[in-house]
């Protein structure tokens, strides 16, 4: 009555080994990923945990290895679906890689010694910091721990921490050329450069490209780049008589278009020509077909966990840049 009053045993690693006539090592190794053991094997333990019902307990490995195999995902801004897609395909390239993340949301007014404690709690391999994330104490606290640590388009320069930056210069410059060329005359650049790092770099490429080319340009400031304050700012294009405006992502570009759009039929094109970036799926919805510039998340995931494991490999590397190039997506509202 007792063994049933606590429920059923665990199955074990030693359960396995009986069942499928190897050693508890051969079973470790097993479930190790690039651990020698033979396919035939590796094939009939699995068969055997699959029989028990038995699964790895990796918080278990990581307390003999000193080291999980989580990763910390810190991310803030999770209203915007550029920041869902981001984090989709760093999630699917890390399990792919064998890892498993973790995500930790945040923001600039969150105390960021809770991330930290929780991300050193858990003994993770690695931490990736996408931008809109509070990263400098983050940074000095993993690193002081050993936590290799990889930044998403942050301009944060913080010794043996690796940066992958999205190519906002050439995005600058292609939503420039494209309004320009499609005959706009008086440009604008809609951003919140005090409080974003690619928000700043995007404008401040916009508006040098127009100068070069010699076409009007202003940059129209918001508090945040989101939904509202390009739908609220979008009022505001008429008086300045401003006919093409590039913004500093997709989610406030839909603002904008709707903001144009109101009283129109949907067939119809906005008075003023939008440019977005990051093409969200959104961006591609036929209540906005917004023309955009692509920042591709399956490429910069790729990117991040390669500079990740290196990272770990060699910790005292000297910090490294990589960008992430972009291209033009043409849609209906440019």
């Amino acid at each position: 009555m007792a063994d049933k009053d606590k429920g059923p045993r665990r199955v074990t690693s030693f359960d396995v080994a009986r069942v499928a006539g190897v050693s508890r090592a051969a079973v470790s190794r097993a479930f190790t990923p690039d651990a020698s053991v033979s396919p035939k094997t590796r094939e009939k333990i699995h068969q055997a945990a699959k029989e028990l019902g038995y699964r790895v307990n990796y918080l278990a490995r990581s307390l003999t290895n000193k080291r999980s195999d989580l990763v910390g995902v810190v991310a803030a801004g999770l209203d915007n679906p550029f920041r869902t897609l981001q984090i989709e395909h760093l999630a699917r390239t890390l399990i792919s890689r064998n890892f498993r993340p973790i995500l930790l949301p945040t923001s600039k007014e969150a105390d960021t010694s809770t991330v930290i404690g929780q991300l050193l709690h858990y003994a993770v391999s690695g931490v990736v910091v996408t931008s809109d994330a509070p990263p400098t104490e983050i940074c000095e606290q993993c690193a002081a721990d050993g936590v290799p640590i990889v930044l998403i388009n942050k301009g944060d320069d913080i010794p043996f921490v690796d940066r992958i930056i999205s190519d906002d210069r050439t995005a600058g410059h292609l939503a420039a050329d494209h309004l320009i060329d499609a005959g706009t005359k008086h440009l604008g650049v809609i951003a919140a450069p005090s409080v974003s790092y690619t928000a700043r770099r995007r404008s401040e490429a916009f508006l040098g490209r127009c100068r070069q080319r010699g076409v009007e340009a202003r940059l129209l400031s918001v508090a945040v780049n989101d939904y509202r304050c390009g739908f609220d700012v979008a009022s505001e294009l008429g008086s300045l008589a401003i006919d093409g405006v590039f913004c500093a992502n997709d989610y406030m570009a839909c603002g904008v278009v709707d903001r144009l759009m109101s009283g129109l039929n949907r067939d119809d094109a906005p008075a003023v020509r939008v440019i977005g970036h990051d093409d969200i799926p959104q961006a591609s919805w036929a209540a906005y077909e917004l023309t955009t510039i692509r920042q591709p998340c399956d490429l910069q995931a790729e990117q991040t966990i390669d500079l990740l494991i290196s990272r770990m490999a060699e910790p005292n590397m000297t910090a490294r840049v990589e960008f992430t190039p972009v291209s033009l997506i043409q849609r209906r509202t440019a």
